[in-house]
């Protein structure tokens, strides 16, 4: 493979990836908001492990501070006061490196989230689990499914009131398991048992791998190249003509994506006014309920998104021309003229974008 087709894969590929992302990104971001609708939904009805699981979800799709706060309350409702404690204070933490603009849009969310959190905070059980005396080095402790590290062990750390399985399993071990309950406000040291190892099992050896055909190898040592080589040049307009099409590919894509994300992005926006300001009886235009806060949030994304995917859809469709126009020719007979040749390259490429051009000899 030539230097020249490398780089020119590298970026095709680079292309490709981001205007993949974009379409992956506005799907994530709809279920995102159709998750937290029906969450909130939930929530409000009393329905709160349903309501809690799905707002969790629509999080991990689409990172929002609205989200998270109102995660964090429906856990607090739901009794699971560590984790809405956690939760509380990611959100403060995120609200801290805001700007003042975006700060403000909160509103009265960071006071009730310090309030909440203060509340919360003293009623959080703790619970320490450490190991019996001799147990085996590289014993596995776990609570909740989730391995605890040694440095974890004997460290009363919080936990959500209710019931919380425990286990340990020594290397080669059995697993054993045990139950505990814990309330609010209660701290509980426990010491947890360990099954005794089994005897290793010795694995039965493995056949020896065949030799190589003696025809094979006096064949490398004369010098024959392998079979089914196939030299650069001969590959080259092959290889040409792929990046004409992955290019293509890319442009189309890029401006099927902008376009999708400036159709959500202009939905967003007759959200925002149905939420927002006069809509929702507020003296302040500014002023958005939790659904208008979410979808101003989630059109700001949308609008950058489909403009980065029509700039990538512009550079792929801009790079297949000239990847097309530029294919050298196969070479005819000699005839003692000096030879012509025209080459696609990059000129420039930076995070905006990248400047395509061709050089060569007439």
């Amino acid at each position: 493979m030539t230097p020249w087709f490398r780089r020119s894969a590298q970026l095709l590929v680079a292309l490709a990836s981001l205007s993949l992302a974009a379409p992956a990104a506005a799907q994530d971001a709809a279920a995102a908001e159709e998750l937290f609708n029906r969450g909130l939904a939930d929530m409000q009805a009393g329905r709160y492990e349903s309501g809690c699981k799905m707002l969790e979800e629509s999080e991990r799709l689409d990172p929002q501070p609205g989200t998270l706060f109102t995660l964090a309350m429906c856990e607090s409702q739901w009794g699971r006061i560590a984790t809405a404690v956690t939760q509380l204070g990611n959100y403060l933490a995120w609200v801290d490196r805001m700007t003042p603009a975006l700060r403000a849009r909160q509103g009265d969310r960071p006071e009730a989230a310090r309030e909440e959190r203060d509340r919360l905070s003293p009623r959080v059980p703790r619970l320490s689990l450490s190991l019996q005396d001799g147990a085996p080095p590289g014993t596995v402790v776990k609570r909740d499914g989730s391995t605890m590290g040694p440095a974890a062990l004997g460290v009363a750390l919080p936990v959500n009131p209710g019931v919380h399985l425990v286990s340990t399993q020594a290397p080669g071990g059995p697993l054993w398991e045990q139950t505990v309950a814990i309330a609010e406000g209660e701290t509980k040291a426990l010491t947890l048992e360990v099954k005794e190892a089994t005897a290793p099992s010795v694995p039965a050896p493995q056949a020896p791998a065949p030799a190589q055909p003696p025809a094979a190898e006096a064949g490398s040592r004369r010098g024959a190249p392998p079979p089914h080589a196939v030299p650069d040049e001969a590959a080259a307009p092959g290889g040409r003509r792929a990046l004409v099409y992955v290019a293509g590919g890319v442009g189309a894509a890029g401006l099927l994506a902008g376009g999708i994300l400036g159709v959500l992005a202009l939905d967003k926006k007759s959200v925002v006014d149905e939420h927002c300001g006069s809509r929702i009886q507020a003296s302040d235009e500014k002023a958005c309920d939790a659904i208008g806060n979410k979808a101003a949030q989630s059109g700001g994304t949308m609008a950058l998104m489909s403009t980065l995917g029509f700039g990538v859809g512009l550079a792929g469709l801009g790079a297949a021309a000239v990847l097309y126009w530029t294919e050298p020719k196969p070479a005819g007979p000699a005839t003692g003229a000096a030879p012509q040749w025209l080459r696609a390259s990059v000129l420039q490429a930076g995070p905006t974008g990248a400047v395509l051009g061709a050089q060569g000899t007439f």
